[in-house]
């Protein structure tokens, strides 16, 4: 496991380390897309086949990690998206994110074709070749609802499985209501810019005998 600090101002570095867990202490506030491709880039450098990715608020719950990369092991999808819409467990979301949730499930349906019902969840693992590009390129802002469009325009195979997620129990979110608005405009542009754009990403053949897990907080 290895938690990324995204120069947090509490004790997260402290915490984490007397815990034994490593930290990568990052100098200055990359934001959720800058510090979720350091995660990446550390899994790529050290040849890991998967990376686990969940919040550091309490939301995800490990015990389902290795429900989540099962698939991945059994060679069944390149990604595995823990979604909390498809057994309707735990906590649901606000109404106002549903309904964002909603907007991008059908929209990224409309453009790919493909349905997924929690398409922001970021609780997820994927293999040693979504690695290798999520190393090289990973949306700034909001990356979720992107990424799903950008690995499915590339092929690759995409799960969801059900989980039970749990209200935020620490922290704050990055889109709060009067933002709400700004995050679905910006993301929809992304993902239409996504769509356009050309992308080549090189993979090779793996073995599945080493996984990370990264955090963007703790």
């Amino acid at each position: 496991m290895i938690v990324i600090n995204d120069a947090s101002d509490d004790n997260t570095s402290l915490i984490v380390k007397a815990a034994g867990f490593p930290v990568i202490d990052l100098s200055a506030n990359l934001g959720i897309g800058g510090a979720m491709q350091t995660g990446y880039l550390y899994a790529c450098n050290q040849d890991y086949d998967i990376a686990v990715q969940l919040d550091g608020d309490g939301q995800h719950d490990p015990l389902y990690i290795e429900k989540i990369i099962a698939p991945i092991i059994n060679g069944e999808a390149d990604m595995v998206i823990g979604s909390r819409f498809i057994a309707h467990d735990g906590f649901q979301s606000t109404m106002l994110r549903r309904l964002g949730i909603g907007f991008f499930r059908k929209f990224i349906s409309l453009l790919t074709g493909a349905k997924f019902t929690d398409p922001t969840s970021g609780f997820r693992a994927c293999n040693k070749l979504i690695i290798a590009h999520f190393a090289r390129y990973y949306p700034f802002d909001y990356p979720e609802p992107e990424t799903l469009v950008t690995m499915r325009r590339n092929g690759y195979r995409l799960l969801e499985i059900p989980v039970m997620m749990y209200e935020r129990m620490g922290g704050s979110s990055s889109i709060q209501s009067l933002k709400t608005l700004y995050y679905m405009i910006k993301v929809t542009m992304a993902i239409m810019i996504e769509m356009i754009k050309n992308h080549d990403i090189e993979g090779d053949t793996y073995d599945r005998n080493k996984t990370t897990v990264v955090s963007d907080s703790y």
